[in-house]
């Protein structure tokens, strides 16, 4: 697609709008609420913006710059003059890609940074006069590839920070357990595989559990790894389990830990009768799952994930399986350890892990039972699919790109009899402030700069000047078509943690 339809039609004629004179100007891509965001989330991982930036030189570069001129600024103009009902002037396209590359410079908060709301996370603005609606040109654009990562990323990291309270509480010694605690089982309901991608990313800033394939290609396309990114394990479906057949499923759990002998294998649980499977059949299997050089995960699927794995409080269930849940379950059949903070942890051979339903509250809400029966939270390897990571807008955290400061040439006379007018470049600091509005839509006014604060934090310092601008934590990531201050998922894991 000619990467000049990669936005609002509105902007089409903003480059006619500005003030006669204008030559630059600078917005701001920035997180301004979390109003709507899930409870916990109070600062925003800073993630996305190289690979953002990726994916726009890579449009611009492949589908207009090496394209004969004719041809792209040709479509610009048939299509646009159908949509505007005029004779739409592409002139300016035309001088675009004559340059041969995007005229902007873009900044932005290294990745793996918590930066609080309201502080950008990226600023833009155009290196050539002539190209001063580039700027807010590429605004829609931006926004669209920028929120998702950046929102996923932000509630990886919040579930990430309520595992890791249970499991400091519980099972200190199993630090390690955190990075696959948190699994990504979101793919399949995502609205396209470009945010399987990047939401998918987002996930494994904070974690190394995925089944969302794509992700591995993502990270060494956009963030140059070449190494381990994610991993899983064997893991069953019901389509397997109901091919062995309802009265011959133990022989079905028999064949494939016979298929498996090493590693961690998983087998979904529930197709029929999840409670028989935790009182009988693994009773049948258990010498058979304690000489495994490795883990079975017994997984269900359905119900409630706090009563099923916790088991439910109703005293309707006192002493059945449903009162007891699958991790007290499984402790009865295969037992396990005290661990020195006096929480039980199931024996290596047996886990679970909880696929479905899963949100924030309800992580916690687990970990939080487990912790109250005695058990480590650590017993249990909790799923997050694309109810966490897919209901979410751009206003989940507010994001929104605005321009704060522009520069115009003006005409000034030395004194009120000078003949000659000397023509300067004037800047001049905008803001938005709806007085409709709840204070949410208030931009931060003129050239920002992020520093750090007393606190260790960051903190915004706007109607700056470009020294102090240029001296902050917002570091150029992609200037005139070139690509700076690189990172790799990695180093982002790195930093988050």
């Amino acid at each position: 697609m000619n990467p000049l339809l990669l936005t609002d039609g509105y902007k089409t004629g903003h480059h006619q709008q500005y003030p006669h004179g204008t030559t630059l100007v600078y917005s701001n891509f920035t997180p301004r609420s979390n109003k709507y965001a899930p409870k916990g989330c109070d600062m925003v991982v800073s993630f996305g913006q190289q690979m953002v930036m990726k994916q726009i030189h890579e449009a611009f570069q492949n589908e207009f710059f090496s394209k004969p001129k004719d041809e792209v600024c040709g479509e610009m103009k048939r299509e646009l003059s159908l949509y505007l009902g005029t004779d739409y002037d592409v002139t300016h396209f035309e001088q675009l890609h004559d340059l041969g590359y995007l005229p902007i410079a873009v900044k932005g908060i290294e990745e793996g940074t918590l930066v609080p709301i309201k502080v950008p996370v990226l600023t833009i603005y155009n290196t050539l006069p002539e190209f001063y609606w580039v700027t807010n040109y590429l605004e829609t654009i931006i926004s669209n590839l920028l929120w998702k990562p950046m929102t996923s990323a932000t509630i990886a990291h919040t579930y990430r920070k309520v595992l890791t309270k249970w499991q400091e509480k519980t099972d200190v010694e199993r630090g390690w357990f955190i990075d696959w605690q948190g699994h990504d089982f979101s793919m399949r309901g995502m609205d396209s595989i470009e945010a399987t991608i990047s939401s998918g990313l987002g996930h494994l800033t904070s974690f190394s559990g995925t089944d969302s394939l794509p992700t591995l290609y993502g990270a060494r396309k956009f963030y140059g790894e070449d190494g381990f990114v994610g991993g899983s394990v064997n893991a069953t479906e019901h389509s397997v389990m109901c091919a062995g057949s309802k009265d011959d499923e133990v022989e079905t759990f028999r064949r494939l830990l016979k298929t498996y002998p090493t590693g961690i294998l998983s087998i979904v649980s529930d197709t029929w009768d999840l409670w028989k499977v935790c009182t009988e059949h693994v009773v049948t299997l258990k010498e058979e799952i304690l000489a495994r050089d490795g883990k079975l995960v017994i997984r269900p699927d359905s119900g409630d994930p706090v009563d099923i794995l916790c088991g439910s409080e109703s005293t309707l269930h006192t002493g059945s399986p449903e009162g007891k849940g699958v991790i007290e379950l499984l402790w009865d059949v295969f037992g396990g350890t005290t661990n020195e903070q006096g929480y039980k942890v199931l024996d290596s051979h047996i886990g679970a892990i909880y696929g479905d339903s899963i949100t924030i509250d309800r992580a916690d809400e687990i970990c939080r039972r487990l912790e109250s029966k005695g058990f480590a939270s650590t017993n249990v390897v909790l799923g997050i699919g694309s109810f966490t990571y897919q209901y979410n807008t751009r206003d989940t955290f507010g994001f929104a790109m605005k321009a704060t400061y522009v520069e115009l040439e003006e005409l000034f006379y030395e004194t009120e009899n000078s003949v000659e007018p000397e023509l300067r470049i004037v800047g001049r600091e905008i803001f938005k402030d709806p007085i409709t509005d709840d204070g949410t839509k208030k931009s931060a006014t003129g050239l920002l700069a992020v520093y750090d604060n007393y606190e260790g934090g960051l903190t915004l310092i706007d109607k700056a000047s470009w020294e102090t601008e240029n001296e902050g934590k917002l570091k150029t990531i992609y200037k005139d078509g070139e690509f700076f201050n690189q990172t790799t998922l990695t180093e982002i894991r790195e930093r988050l943690k």
